[in-house]
């Protein structure tokens, strides 16, 4: 291995140090109230180190939505190359695969979806902007294509496939942030997954055209 191979693992373990060290204070403190010295202190590092690797608080918040970002990608890609799977089952699916999403790390999802409506995108390098921007349109694309095959074979209703992943899209991030807010008032239960599955039932009746309209097709 060469001087410069180890200095860019080295870097990248420093990177992820601080990483891991941020998801743990914004999980305690959220992220109004944690600072880049409390996360500087909890990765054992200095608050000038830090900004070696992030220029600021917003950007390091940012850039824990990469890791959720690809495992989506992954997710949807899986999906999308399951030769197996019928078009009647995908919505079915989906829902299983937005699930197993949010239980990957739920605290980073919900990080993810305040971000997107947030002004800290502003706020944001170029670089690290366009990574989120291209992942984000990726897994809108793969998305679209679990629907594509339906919507031509007159199986799901006549619409892009694009606006019909942008509503299941919709649909999940709503019901994540609805019942993390809700979680806040009432921690008996959590009623994610039961909301979910009644969720994306009544997405797949909306979507799928009636016996009547495939047979007109």
């Amino acid at each position: 291995m060469g001087i410069q191979e180890r200095k860019e693992r080295e870097r990248e373990r420093r990177r992820q140090q601080i990483i891991v060290a941020a998801k743990r204070v914004f999980s305690e403190k959220g992220f109004s109230r944690a600072t880049m010295e409390d996360i500087a202190k909890e990765a054992e590092l200095s608050p000038g180190t830090l900004y070696l690797y992030f220029k600021n608080k917003d950007e390091l918040y940012a850039s824990l939505s990469l890791r959720i970002l690809q495992y989506i990608l992954i997710r949807l890609e899986h999906l999308n190359t399951d030769a197996s799977l019928v078009v009647g089952k995908r919505i079915s699916r989906l829902k299983e695969a937005m699930y197993d999403v949010y239980e990957f790390d739920p605290l980073i999802l919900v990080n993810m979806f305040r971000l997107q409506s947030s002004e800290t995108l502003k706020n944001l390098t170029p670089e690290l902007l366009s990574e989120i921007k291209a992942l984000s349109k990726k897994s809108l694309s793969e998305m679209a294509k679990i629907f594509q095959d339906g919507v031509q074979k007159g199986i799901f209703i006549d619409c892009h496939p694009i606006a019909i992943a942008d509503i299941a899209w919709s649909l999940f991030s709503g019901v994540v942030l609805w019942e993390t807010s809700k979680s806040f008032i009432n921690e008996d239960k959590d009623y994610l997954k039961e909301t979910l599955e009644t969720a994306f039932e009544i997405f797949d009746r909306g979507i799928k055209k009636t016996h009547t309209e495939q047979v007109d097709t």
